[in-house]
């Protein structure tokens, strides 16, 4: 059985990004763009995977590792300290791949639409036509920025070679087939092409292109497998590139979960990133973005205009135009509208928390109501709590962030202020307008 590894390559600065982020960690979906071709050839599998560092090298291999609890085992890093071209970045694979006599998957970093399918197609294409190398091409109405895949023959024998946009003639910038950057080949057959590619094109690199003119100059047979879905080769050179790539891989993202039984209202002006989980008979209406691990239960109310990220929300629950990290919310709790529920925050079972307050790194207990315009921070709030509107714990001394707690069944009344560190006991009523500096036992009336 003929083995596959992949050779990523991701050393580039990406110049037309206009960015000091590596090109390959710009963002798609909540995912490094790179992640998504390390997972296609995962898909198609690749036995073992190296991913060609170059560009603030430490940034990418520290960012994928930690985004990635992936199969580590089957990626390791390659670093390239001059950034010599495609071919060179290639040719660090050299001393990895020593005594290996199986293929070699070569895939661009910046393709975060490729499939595993497709990739599983151009390998299988390349076993079956026996080839020395075999290219992914496409056909584009505007191929423009894109190299040419061009056809020659020569003593009866069909030969290909690809051309760069910038070294290409007018004649084979009309060509529509175009190199979509992805190429199967033997790997024996890799390094021998790989030794005779020299720099002589206007960027003075070693372009990988060239190996097909070489290996088809060496009799050897060179083949082209052409995308059944264009869209999959489109990379990513700048913001606009960016932006239409996600906007297709988040509508990916919205059928799938439609598919799986969640209801999107409006998928025009919904964003969901790859990472986010939803359960089934969940309503996502218009303007919503939900981002980062967010898990949500089955059978929510989401939005309109909810942003929420890396939360966890369970099923029954409700979230109306309010902006929620890094936050449990428990079932049947509403939130909203206009809400601000921050990091640390756990809110419990079939609580309230209404329009226009915000909850930090606090804990609201079961059946409690928030309703209005309060500050809720660094706070412990028991059982069926009535806090009135205009509430605010005072939890910041100019030091120190103190604790604010309150017991079970307290009713809160409007413009309390507690100033922290400071207990309310359980069954206590607080006055309207009263400030709080003392701790009030279990059912007492504090004014």
């Amino acid at each position: 059985m003929r083995t596959v590894v992949s050779i990523i390559l991701a050393a580039g600065e990406g110049t037309r990004m206009k960015s000091a982020l590596p090109k390959v960690l710009h963002a798609i979906c909540g995912q490094p763009m790179v992640a998504y071709v390390l997972r296609a050839v995962l898909d198609a599998g690749c036995r073992k995977n190296y991913l060609v560092v170059g560009y603030r090298a430490e940034e990418v291999i520290e960012t994928l590792k930690s985004f990635l609890s992936l199969r580590e085992k089957r990626i390791e890093f390659v670093r390239q300290s001059r950034l010599l071209g495609s071919g060179h970045a290639v040719l660090q694979t050299k001393k990895d791949l020593k005594g290996y006599g199986g293929d070699v998957l070569v895939v661009n970093g910046d393709l975060p639409l490729l499939s595993g399918a497709t990739l599983n197609r151009l390998v299988q294409a390349h076993f079956k036509q026996k080839n020395s190398l075999t290219i992914l091409g496409a056909i584009l109405k505007d191929p423009s920025g894109y190299g040419r895949i061009v056809e020659n023959r020569a003593n009866d024998e069909k030969r290909i070679r690809i051309v760069e946009e910038r070294d290409a003639t007018p004649r084979e910038r009309r060509i529509n087939r175009v190199n979509a950057g992805v190429y199967c080949f033997q790997a024996k057959d890799l390094f021998k092409a790989l030794a005779k590619i020299r720099p002589d094109n206007r960027k003075k690199e070693y372009y990988l292109t060239d190996a097909a003119k070489i290996l088809s100059e060496m009799g050897k047979k060179v083949g082209m497998v052409i995308a059944k879905d264009s869209s999959e080769v489109e990379g990513v050179n700048n913001r606009k590139q960016l932006a239409n790539v996600q906007k297709c891989i988040n509508m990916k993202n919205l059928e799938r979960l439609m598919f799986n039984g969640v209801t999107i209202v409006d998928p025009s002006s919904t964003f969901v990133d790859s990472t986010v989980r939803i359960g089934r008979d969940t309503i996502v209406y218009p303007g919503s973005s939900i981002l980062g691990k967010t898990r949500i239960g089955e059978n929510c109310r989401l939005g309109p205009y909810a942003f929420i990220q890396d939360c966890r929300i369970d099923k029954d629950v409700e979230v109306r135009a309010s902006f929620i990290y890094g936050a449990k919310i428990a079932e049947r709790a509403k939130v909203g509208p206009f809400s601000h529920i921050r990091p640390g925050t756990v809110v419990g079972e079939d609580v309230r928390v209404g329009n226009f307050c915000e909850v930090k790194k606090s804990k609201i207990g079961q059946g409690t109501k928030v309703s209005h315009l309060s500050y809720i921070g660094d706070s412990f709030l028991g059982k069926n709590v009535n806090i009135g509107a205009g509430t605010i714990t005072c939890n910041f001394d100019g030091i120190r962030k103190n604790i604010t707690r309150v017991g079970d069944n307290t009713f809160v009344g409007s413009d309390t202020k507690f100033i922290a560190p400071v207990k309310i006991g359980k069954g206590a009523v607080i006055g309207a307008g009263s400030t709080i500096t003392e701790d009030v036992p279990a059912g007492k009336l504090a004014i």
